[in-house]
């Protein structure tokens, strides 16, 4: 399944059959490893009512932050806040419904759901709020609750290198959440740096392979940072 070209050459086509009310897997930390391209091409579509689940909402005018102010996301799953102004004011005053999720518990919902596990037990939560309404147990003397695994229509991913068949490298902090993303879609689509040809890539260098692959689009980065803090002369 793997061993046919991934690439296309256009963001409409790398998001064609994204539509109202679909659920969206997003990869990236804060605006690192972030699919910028994509994000910026759901914009310009205006598709409405989203579920995201992703670690962040990006900042007020950057990354899933530009999908905020057209109400173009419904829900979403995520692990913080951040520095985002208008994902906090919108969830403060009830516009947009927020699951707040552990980190590493929204990471593993991310690997459960691509490699076919629909729940799992973790410690993470315990005694919170995080587990109102979840089913708990005791194993071998520890208190767990059950969380449930995430898929979505469709999964964008930031990576750094791909060949056309789909393989991914992902780079330094950049891999972050991407990889877990890159399994979780129904259609994922990868905005890479670079596009090799088949047989270009170290095969102990891939980190995802391309079987989880469907669309490739070679984008065009800003990598903007978040907050940046240099020493004084």
């Amino acid at each position: 399944m793997s061993g046919f070209d991934k690439v296309v050459t256009s963001y409409e086509e790398a998001m064609a059959g994204l539509e109202d009310n679909m659920t969206v897997i997003a990869g990236g930390f804060g605006l690192c490893g972030i699919p910028e391209g994509l994000i910026a091409q759901i914009q310009k579509m205006g598709t409405k009512g989203l579920t995201v689940a992703s670690n962040n909402c990006g900042v007020d005018d950057f990354g899933l932050g530009l999908l905020l102010p057209n109400r173009q996301i419904k829900k979403i799953i995520a692990s913080y806040v951040g520095e985002n102004a208008e994902f906090e004011r919108q969830m403060m005053a009830g516009e947009l419904e927020v699951e707040l999720t552990p980190q590493g518990t929204l990471a593993e919902k991310m690997r459960a759901g691509g490699a076919g596990i629909p729940a799992f037990f973790t410690a993470t939560g315990v005694g919170t709020p995080v587990a109102e309404g979840k089913e708990e147990r005791n194993i071998n003397g520890r208190d767990y609750i059950l969380e449930e695994s995430l898929t979505g229509d469709f999964a964008i991913v930031k990576a750094w290198k791909a060949d056309r068949y789909g393989n991914l490298v992902f780079r330094h902090t950049a891999r972050n959440f991407n990889p877990m993303a890159a399994t979780a879609g129904k259609i994922t689509v990868v905005e890479v740096e670079e596009i090799v040809e088949p047989g270009e890539l170290d095969p102990n260098e891939i980190h995802t392979p391309g079987i989880y692959v469907n669309r490739l689009i070679k984008g065009n980065f800003e990598k903007r940072i978040e907050q940046r803090t240099v020493r004084s002369a």
